[in-house]
């Protein structure tokens, strides 16, 4: 960058706060530079500030500390502007839900579906125009925090720059064409928006990518395995005179094409048995080779595959993780390094050094969770010294990779001894118990009932019985609640996920059945009135049932390894945000793709006159697209879009698709449907696995080696599942990354002072062994003397070892 760019904020040598005669000069100069001395103690508590607030979100500090930009930084990470640019990202996402071709159908079958309302021409447009203004001010801010030099360096800015050229060139496109035409390049580029501007998400592309080499291995190995099973079976299953016995041959196996998809598609099982049975009815030796294929493919590669990924990405995540730790500690020491610069600095410390004061003065600018600023407050009244060390400031902060413990409410103190003897009763674990009983009594009761009724007409059914128990039991959870308020009191009641869950179920089942009564009356004999209000009598039973039986999951934190395995899943989706993220953006690029290119192929029977082997004289093949009636999985419209990739990702019956749209469209589209089991299905749904088994085992490991927590207040947080085996970053780490800082220059002072340190630590063993071996050749006593008294400044512990020797 220019020098004139921007003030660059030099911290003072510490030299300077050392050598006392140098502050006396400036003292002597004159009180004009106090001024000054104040605003760069200000511009340093902001930059302490920002650099404590990158630390919590794991940001980059390489970016643009004067004033002006400190305040556009915390400004564009604010939580209204990044409110804005989520919506944003948001908005231009679901426009493909209403774009032409709209899905505001009720349904996506071609054959009942009507014509969709599509907005007029410059509707969509304008707000895609809206967001783009608002990326271009994205880019341009970020561009202009992290500086010229360093944008040159970041690939994702300038790809960033280089989506919003074309989409904006085909907007222009879009609209001289009056938004007639057929392909829209802008809309495939949409979900990178979202990708950049998640950091988790474009290291969990890192990792995906730095596993495909690995990878690529076996689907190599699965590609051999597949086409020599390819060519044995074309070899075996050839067609013969007899008719009969050529059915698998003409079914599965009539040419190159259909083999490679016969056995790519038993490769996931989803054709097994049924591509093996023409042979196997011939010859029952034949189902050797079907079985032998499935063996090798399915239970080696497969699962081969699934531990290579597990392997190579847990490591790669590991790196990722272990980078991320290195930023919020490089953020804590920056904010330590400028807090050191401020002219309250004793000059007489002999080390760099903060006041408490000004870290309270940072904490309380700072935006981080109340309860870490809390115990960072606390540790610091504890601490007894003024002034904090580099290791000391570095410890205070740990906080943020800790947990809190919720401290629930207090009980009531009851002063009468019948309320004191009620507390104990309806306070006790084995009340909570008999409530699981009485509860797993009504769902079983529900299921009896519902057996009984299975096979009755809507008016032969008494709904007596169940409108009674269901009263019954109602009136029982309505009483356990209370019970259960009046041992714990309100406030202790409601600390608890699982009494907030169990009360409002019970209050909702309480406001229906009250409704049920208010429209239907009281349960009686032959209980089966006509339709009144928005819901008829059984719609109204039914759902008190299911939120009944919905009531049931509050046995899980009673079960211990099922809340093992409830928390290990609650804990996937807070970890799972990146996955689900690029899960997404391959989700929508794949559908915008298979909307261009197979719109309007799936057309109902009636409506076509093209030749199609699976219908003859009003019968349909079995096992086809049209007999199965999977008409509503198409790509007609976005939404259907979506629906039709979770069925192929899924992989059952994902062969009748690659037959239909090979039959409506061309054979060249197994290519897309191949592709997108490929990057879905196999990879991953393998990256799923892993991290789940990571996961898992990560909660197992800490749930058998967990020490009581009753006089901890924290706890590790299981963000960062790795976060035991990370690696602390050491001194020279963090000192080499911050002289490498493109806008914060550390002076030379205090780099020299620095790596002096570091330099005379690492020469003071070698003299000291240099005189211990020779000390019978040093026979002058001040030699020995002189380099003795160098050797004071670094260790005197070695020092008075020479002097003994």
């Amino acid at each position: 960058m220019e020098a004139g760019a921007e003030v660059e904020p030099l911290l003072p040598p510490r030299r300077w706060r050392l050598g006392r005669g140098l502050w006396q000069e400036r003292d002597g100069a004159g009180s004009a530079g106090e001024d000054g001395a104040g605003a760069d103690n200000d511009l340093h508590i902001n930059q302490a500030i920002v650099f404590i607030e990158d630390a919590i979100q794991y940001r980059s500090i390489n970016h643009r500390v004067d004033s002006k930009s400190l305040w556009l930084y915390r400004w564009y990470y604010s939580r209204t502007c990044q409110w804005i640019l989520n919506l944003t990202i948001t908005v231009i996402l679901a426009l493909a839900f209403i774009e032409e071709p709209s899905s505001l159908t009720v349904t996506s079958d071609v054959r009942y579906r009507l014509p969709s309302w599509n907005p007029p021409c410059g509707l969509t447009e304008s707000m895609e125009l809206l967001c783009f203004l608002v990326f271009m001010v994205d880019v341009s801010v970020k561009t202009y925090l992290i500086g010229w030099k360093e944008f040159w360096k970041n690939k994702w800015l300038m790809a960033y720059i280089l989506t919003l050229i074309v989409s904006l060139a085909d907007w222009i496109v879009s609209l001289s064409f009056f938004c007639k035409e057929s392909v829209r390049i802008r809309r495939i580029l949409r979900p990178f928006f979202l990708l950049q501007n998640s950091s988790m998400m474009k290291k969990t592309l890192k990792s995906i990518n730095s596993t495909l080499p690995e990878m690529m291995s076996v689907f190599l190995l699965l590609a051999v395995h597949l086409a020599l099973f390819t060519m044995f079976a074309m070899l075996l299953f050839v067609r013969t005179k007899d008719n009969q016995q050529d059915k698998e041959w003409v079914v599965y196996f009539r040419n190159l094409p259909d083999s490679l998809t016969s056995l790519l598609v038993l490769l996931t099982t989803a054709n097994n048995p049924d591509v093996m049975m023409p042979a196997y009815s011939k010859n029952r030796a034949y189902s050797i080779f079907f079985i032998l294929f499935t063996v090798l493919g399915n239970l080696f590669l497969m699962n081969l595959l699934t531990a290579i990924i597990y392997n190579q990405f847990r490591g790669y995540l590991l790196k990722s993780v272990q980078s991320s730790l290195l930023r919020r500690r490089l953020g804590i020491r920056a904010a330590f390094e400028v807090l050191s610069s401020l002219k309250e600095t004793p000059a007489s410390a002999q080390q760099s050094c903060v006041s408490g004061g000004a870290l309270l003065q940072v904490l309380q600018k700072a935006e981080m969770d109340s309860h870490c600023k809390q115990a960072i407050m606390r540790s610091l009244k504890m601490c007894s010294c003024d002034q904090l060390s580099a290791a000391q400031f570095q410890k205070l902060f740990e906080e943020l990779d800790k947990d809190a413990i919720k401290q629930h409410p207090p009980s009531p103190e009851y002063q009468s001894h019948f309320m004191q003897k009620m507390q104990f009763a309806f306070g006790h674990p084995y009340f909570g118990y008999l409530g699981n009983v009485i509860a797993l009594a009504n769902i079983i009761s529900i299921c009896v009932v519902l057996v009984m009724d299975a096979d009755k007409q809507p008016s032969e059914r008494d709904d007596f019985f169940l409108g009674a128990i269901n009263c019954f039991f109602i009136l029982y959870y309505l009483l356990e609640m209370l019970l259960k308020i009046l041992a714990m009191g309100l406030k202790r009641y409601l600390s608890y996920p699982s009494n907030r869950f169990d009360g409002l179920l019970t209050v909702i089942l309480l406001i229906l059945e009250i409704a049920t009564f208010a429209v239907y009356g009281f349960p009686h004999p032959g209980w089966r009135p006509e339709f009144m209000g928005l819901l008829s009598l059984w719609d109204m039973v039914r759902l008190v049932n299911m939120l009944i039986v919905f009531r049931f999951l509050r046995i899980i934190p009673n079960m211990k390894f099922m809340s093992l395995v409830v928390t290990t899943l609650l804990d996937l989706v807070k970890n799972l945000r990146a996955f689900a993220g690029i899960l997404l953006v391959v989700f929508y690029a794949f559908a915008i793709t298979g909307i261009m290119l197979f719109k309007g192929a799936v057309v109902s029977l009636g409506d076509t006159s093209a030749a199609n082997s699976t219908h003859d004289n009003g019968t349909l093949q079995c096992g086809t697209y049209e007999q199965l009636e999977y008409w509503p999985n198409n790509f007609d419209d976005f939404a259907a879009a979506l629906v039709t990739l979770w069925d192929v990702m899924v992989v059952n019956n994902w062969q009748v698709f690659l037959d239909a749209f090979s039959r409506y469209s061309s054979p060249w589209s197994k290519i897309y449907f191949v592709a997108w089991w490929l990057i879905s299905s196999v990879i991953w749904v393998n990256l799923f696995v892993a991290l789940l088994l990571e996961n898992f085992i990560h909660k197992w490991d800490r749930r058998c080696q967990r020490e009581s927590l009753s006089d901890i207040e924290y706890q590790r947080t299981v963000e960062l599942m790795f976060r035991d085996v990370l690696e602390e970053p050491t001194e020279e780490e963090l000192m080499e990354k911050l002289h490498q800082h493109p806008h914060l220059h550390l002076s030379q002072g205090d780099g020299a002072a620095f790596f002096g340190r570091q330099a005379w630590q690492g020469l003071c063993p070698a003299i000291h062994e240099w005189i211990r071996q020779d000390q019978n050749k040093i026979l002058n006593l001040l030699v020995v003397r002189a380099v003795s008294l160098l050797l004071l400044q670094c260790d005197t512990s070695i020092s008075y070892q020479i002097f003994r020797s």
